[in-house]
């Protein structure tokens, strides 16, 4: 969902530079999204475990897939979003957990658990990492002066061209991920958002390029800066970014205030998972970082640094209120329910959705 993070690097460089000669022979290699890492959480887990972390980071669903179907990737763990698992899982590029390893999974929520059931049958192949929705993030203050009147609470504020016109001069993001906008396009137009129709598609993709002349942006991680820096006023983004992206605001005292919005057509919700490749060079090590994972303190730590949802329930109770109680962060039922889940495309349909997005893209 976002690019690498160069801190994020520099510091595990130096963790492994200081780590003793004991921990050199215990290793796990860690493939995630960037900025989904509690603050504390890679340092922590090697002086518990003693076990050295190499992470890396990547920005969409597309780079990881293709590094699991191409094979020795040299990764113990990696991070799909639960909508990739069933294509993972056919082609047999995945693991079967082995529970005994992983004592922590009776924290997991297992409402969760059961919505994830689709993706994953049995829940065999992965942990709940994060979970969240795909919504509007925009500068409030930026786009009442170029729409006064103008409800907030509907996708029309960017889907409408006329709208999206008033707002190119501020900025207008989009993130690079047709499976999340694709779906959003069509409830938006009334359609099913799970519709694989051509014609629907096609629908979508007209809606799309009835507003591409006036995007700045469409980027799955430089927009989080943009909205925090004042670049972009108007985006499609995700749940967690939008608090990240406020709270970098808030720290560079530049007087942006953002807010999150779930419009009344409803959005999409989405899982971020944790697995491990079928031919992982450390499958133990990476079954101990995914029960890490699980710990409540673990997984309040990730809330409280990153801003996204996890699926431990204990850990609210180790959250500072605000958090825990964050509407953005953990949807209260009303909102909920306008809610639809993000499901897995066929392969051909996934096909023509990703060259509809490329024509979106360059504008043809």
């Amino acid at each position: 969902m976002r690019t690498a993070n160069p801190a994020l690097a520099v510091a595990c460089l130096l963790l492994a530079a200081t780590l003793p000669a004991s921990a050199e022979d215990k290793v796990v290699n860690v493939y995630n999204w960037s900025d989904l890492v509690g603050a504390e959480t890679l340092a922590a887990f090697t002086t518990a475990t003693g076990i050295k972390v190499q992470y890396d980071t990547y920005d969409s669903d597309e780079v990881l897939e293709t590094k699991l179907l191409t094979g020795g990737s040299g990764y113990d763990v990696v991070a799909p979003s639960a909508t990739y698992l069933p294509h993972q899982i056919q082609a047999g590029v995945l693991m079967e957990l082995d529970r005994s390893k992983i004592p922590n999974w009776g924290n997991l929520d297992p409402s969760l658990l059961k919505m994830v059931e689709a993706a994953d049958p049995g829940n065999k192949h992965a942990i709940i990492f994060d979970w969240g929705t795909t919504g509007l993030i925009i500068n409030s203050e930026a786009v009442a002066q170029r729409l006064p009147g103008v409800p907030t609470d509907s996708y029309a504020l960017l889907f409408d061209p006329a709208n999206a016109a008033k707002l190119k001069d501020c900025g207008i993001g989009v993130l690079d991920s047709p499976a999340d906008v694709v779906p959003i396009v069509l409830k938006y137009l009334g359609l099913s958002p799970a519709s694989e129709k051509p014609e629907d598609l096609a629908k979508a993709k007209q809606a799309l390029l009835a507003i591409r002349p006036y995007l700045r942006s469409i980027h799955s991680s430089s927009y989080l800066n943009d909205l925090a820096s004042g670049s972009l006023c108007a985006a499609i983004g995700w749940s967690g970014d939008a608090t990240i992206a406020q709270a970098r605001a808030d720290e560079a005292k530049n007087g942006v205030h953002l807010q999150y919005i779930v419009p009344k057509e409803g959005t999409l919700s989405w899982f971020g998972m944790m697995a491990i490749p079928a031919d992982a060079p450390n499958p133990d090590t990476a079954h101990a970082f995914l029960n890490y994972m699980l710990e409540p303190k673990v997984a309040a730590d990730f809330t409280s640094s990153v801003g996204y949802a996890n699926a431990v329930p204990k850990s609210a109770a180790l959250m500072a209120p605000e958090i825990a109680g964050d509407p953005t962060t953990f949807p209260p039922e009303a909102v909920k329910l306008r809610l639809f889940p993000s499901v897995t495309a066929s392969q051909s349909y996934d096909r023509e959705r990703t060259r509809a997005w490329t024509d979106f893209k360059t504008g043809q």
